[in-house]
């Protein structure tokens, strides 16, 4: 199935000072982010961003606050879902599908995105937006959430498919990111 614009959520997860350096490619998985970040504020999509215990782990790293207007909450749960403002302010937006990137990929995302198709929703993680501490790790996750039916995405393909065609005043703006 095609990732929509219209149908999509883009939640960023947990891409905070202090767990950012600790990942493997931090650099590209910021790149990566700030473009989704930017095609969504683009184009309209909502976005989520989470911050597990800010208090311990920080905020999230400034390369990512202020790209695109973004909905930022608090968390304690590993899953998203299992956060009770998280999963009230993400059902409140109405759409079916989540695009998912950030980190640590085998725990908050893996179990963030099962929550979510548990929950019956179209569920698409951003394999090169998304970090872990290890590439096994990393590897894992990408593994059992293919196997769960998550699309595993790139940040070219999500970016792509929400734009659906050439020639439009977002795809201009857009080309920059993608070329």
């Amino acid at each position: 199935m095609l990732i929509r614009a219209d149908d999509s959520v883009l939640v960023v997860i947990d891409m905070q000072e202090r767990l950012v350096p600790a990942m493997q490619a931090p650099a590209r998985t910021i790149r990566n982010t700030r473009t989704l970040l930017t095609g969504a504020g683009e184009l309209g999509i909502p976005i989520v961003m989470t911050e597990q215990y800010p208090a311990g782990l920080g905020a999230t790293v400034p390369e990512l606050n202020g790209v695109a207007e973004a909905t930022v909450l608090d968390k304690m749960h590993f899953s998203c879902m299992e956060d009770p403002g998280f999963a009230a302010h993400f059902r409140s937006l109405g759409r079916k599908q989540a695009v998912l990137a950030g980190m640590e990929a085998h725990i908050c995302v893996v179990q963030t995105a099962a929550s979510m198709m548990e929950d019956g929703f179209e569920v698409f993680v951003v394999s090169d937006a998304t970090a872990s501490r290890s590439l096994e790790s990393e590897q894992a996750c990408v593994a059992r959430l293919s196997a769960f039916g998550a699309g595993i995405v790139t940040t070219e393909m999500v970016v792509f498919e929400w734009l659906g065609r050439a020639g439009t005043p977002a795809f201009k703006k857009m080309l920059p990111f993608i070329k």
